[in-house]
C-alpha cells in the first residue's frame, strides 16, 4: 500500500524576493522605451541643469520661480494654520468620537467639509487680498515687498480678531521684544502661533460641550443595563442608536455647522 504524498509549497527567501522584484523593475524600465520606439511613439526628453545667468532680469525671474515653488510647498501649512480650518477639523473629529461611530464620517469627509467651510469663511478675506494686493501687483502698481505687506494684512486682521489676549501676551513675552502699543503693530510671526493656540483652545471647549449630552446618555444606558443584570452587554452597542436618534432629532449638523460659522462672524 502506497502512502499518499502531500506536496508542500516552496517558500521563497526574502533575498530571492527582493532580487526578483529588482529584476522586474529593471526590465520594466528597459522594455518600456523599446516598446515605445517599436510602436513609433516619441518620448520627450527631460533636461535638468543650471546655466549661467545672462543678466539681472534672468536672475530675478529664477528667484521668482523659486519663491512661487516655496509658497506652493507651504500652502497646506498656511491654509491649516492661518484660517478657520483648524477649528472645523478638530470639532468634527470630536463629534465623531462623541457619537462613537468609529470611522463614520470618514476622514476624507471631515477634511473635505472643513476645507469647504474654510473657503466659505475666508472668502471675504481672500477677496480683499485679491483686490488690494494681487490686482495692483499684476497691474505693476506696487512692488513685491508691498504685495507681501498688503497680502498679509487681511490675514493678520482676521487672526487678531479671533485670537485671545492671553495667547498674544504669551508669545509677546517669549519673543523678548518691547511691548507694542497695539495689536496691529505685532509681527506676523507672533500672531500666527498665538492664533493657532487660540483656535486649539476654542475647538477643545466646543468639543467638551459636544461630549456632555452623549456622556449623559451613555451613563443612563449603562445604569439601565446594570439594573437589568446585563453586565456582559457593551453599553456602547445599545447607546449608539440612541445617540444617532438624538443627533438627528435636534438637527445636529445644522446646529453644529451654524454655530461654528457664527463663531467667526
Amino acid at each position: 500500500m502506497k502512502m499518499a504524498t502531500i506536496s508542500t509549497p516552496m517558500i521563497l527567501k526574502p533575498e530571492i524576493l527582493r532580487k526578483t522584484a529588482f529584476l522586474l523593475i529593471l526590465l520594466t524600465f528597459l522594455l518600456i522605451p523599446a516598446l515605445c520606439c517599436a510602436a513609433g511613439l516619441e518620448i520627450p526628453g527631460v533636461r535638468i541643469g543650471l546655466d549661467d545667468a545672462n543678466g539681472p532680469q534672468q536672475v530675478s525671474g529664477i528667484m521668482q520661480i523659486i519663491f512661487v515653488m516655496t509658497i506652493l510647498s507651504l500652502a497646506p501649512a498656511i491654509l491649516i494654520l492661518m484660517t478657520s480650518f483648524t477649528r472645523f477639523a478638530i470639532v468634527l473629529s470630536f463629534l465623531r468620537h462623541a457619537l462613537g461611530t468609529q470611522q463614520a464620517p470618514p476622514n476624507q469627509i471631515i477634511i473635505g467639509l472643513a476645507l469647504f467651510m474654510t473657503f466659505f469663511i475666508m472668502q471675504p478675506v481672500w477677496q480683499k487680498i485679491h483686490t488690494e494686493a494681487i490686482t495692483p501687483y499684476q497691474q505693476q502698481k506696487i512692488s513685491g515687498d508691498e504685495l507681501i505687506e498688503r497680502g498679509t494684512a487681511p490675514l493678520k486682521e482676521f487672526m487678531l480678531k479671533h485670537t485671545q489676549k492671553s495667547d498674544l501676551a504669551l508669545f509677546v513675552s517669549m519673543s523678548g521684544k518691547d511691548k507694542p502699543q497695539n495689536a496691529e503693530s505685532l509681527s506676523i510671526s507672533t500672531v500666527i502661533p498665538a492664533f493657532v493656540i487660540s483656535e486649539l483652545k476654542t475647538a477643545f471647549q466646543i468639543g467638551f460641550m459636544l461630549y456632555i449630552p452623549f456622556i449623559i446618555l451613555d451613563m443612563v444606558i449603562s445604569s439601565i443595563l446594570l439594573s437589568m443584570g446585563m453586565m456582559m452587554l457593551p453599553p456602547v452597542m445599545i447607546s449608539l442608536p440612541f445617540k444617532l436618534m438624538l443627533f438627528i432629532l435636534v438637527d445636529g449638523w445644522n446646529l453644529l455647522i451654524g454655530s461654528l460659522v457664527k463663531s467667526f462672524q
